[in-house]
């Protein structure tokens, strides 16, 4: 029988154990003093490489990681040293806005890889998050790291225009496109400019290409210059063309960031942003609490009385 204990877990999790790691992942998500305790064990561990994998819906998001998995685990590490042991991949999928649930159906088109004992497959739920990542996601990664993963495939939701939040969670951003996805405006108004760290055209055996690449150029073109220009791969996942390029990118990309510093510069701004997260996430779980409290009502009643002001309202419950 699998133990409750988190410490535990974690020692099973270091020496193989996929149930506990599958544990340890139920506390993350969960919340509460499980996912403290989970995390305060995690974080003492080195956390993997994270590679973005992001796009609208459709684009083939979860077949390009599947192939990701494949080169991972035999054409060698990005620094050259043989393949990665093993990969972890979190598939965060929406929530039902009404019922709060998710299909979570990443693994459908991962099959190859979804009983390899050296990979580990986790859909999650965004939970209401708008960027389209739940709050547990850093927390997961953590503990992938804590059972010895170095490297960690997240592919998130297409939900459009707010999918900017993997830059906040992903050392190497990927953004899937499709030929036929839009003229160069609609990709501005997304901000992919500003996210992506590699751009892929996924399908590429369909007519548009030529388009689709040219609206990327020139996005690039009118945008800000930067160090690293993204570059532009074309592949067709079903049939694994183009994968080999795009894993070259990906590693010229690390080796890069590397070589820069911007590597420990986007790990400093990930900390940052994950402890405002934190602190956000623990003062509205005490603006829940005060909601639910007497003082809260006679403020609401001298709200609906028009005797106060809310800011004025907010200011004294927070004094209390």
């Amino acid at each position: 029988m699998i133990p409750r204990e988190p410490d535990t877990l974690v020692t099973l999790a270091k020496q193989g154990s996929r149930t506990a790691l599958a544990r340890l992942m139920t506390y993350v998500e969960s919340g509460g003093d499980a996912q403290r305790a989970t995390t305060a064990l995690a974080y003492l561990s080195n956390e993997p490489y994270v590679v973005g994998i992001t796009g609208p819906p459709g684009a083939g998001k979860s077949t390009l990681t599947d192939q990701l998995i494949t080169r991972a685990l035999s054409e060698g590490s990005f620094d050259g040293e043989g393949a990665f042991s093993e990969v972890g991949i979190l598939c965060v999928d929406p929530s039902s806005p009404f019922t709060g649930g998710a299909i979570l159906g990443d693994r459908v088109r991962m099959q190859d890889h979804a009983t390899n004992e050296k990979v580990f497959i986790r859909s999650m739920a965004t939970r209401g998050h708008l960027g389209g990542l739940s709050l547990a996601v850093p927390d997961a990664l953590r503990v992938l790291g804590c059972a010895g993963f170095a490297l960690a495939l997240v592919e998130t939701v297409g939900v459009g225009q707010m999918e900017v939040d993997i830059v906040s969670t992903a050392d190497t951003t990927v953004v899937v496109t499709n030929p036929g996805w839009g003229d160069a405006m609609q990709a501005n108004k997304a901000g992919l400019l500003e996210i992506a760290d590699l751009f892929v055209i996924n399908k590429a055996d369909r007519t548009g290409v030529r388009e689709t690449r040219r609206d990327l150029e020139q996005m690039l073109d009118l945008g800000e210059e930067r160090p690293w220009r993204p570059p532009i791969v074309e592949t067709v996942a079903t049939g694994g063309s183009g994968v080999d390029e795009l894993w070259r990118a990906l590693s010229e990309h690390r080796q890069y960031l590397m070589k820069s510093g911007d590597f420990t510069r986007r790990r400093r701004q990930r900390t940052r942003v994950e402890f405002d997260r934190v602190l956000s996430a623990m003062v509205q779980s005490t603006v829940q609490t005060i909601a639910g409290g007497a003082a809260y009502e006679t403020q609401l009643e001298a709200l609906e009385q028009h005797v106060i002001d809310p800011y004025r309202a907010a200011e004294l419950l927070l004094d209390l």
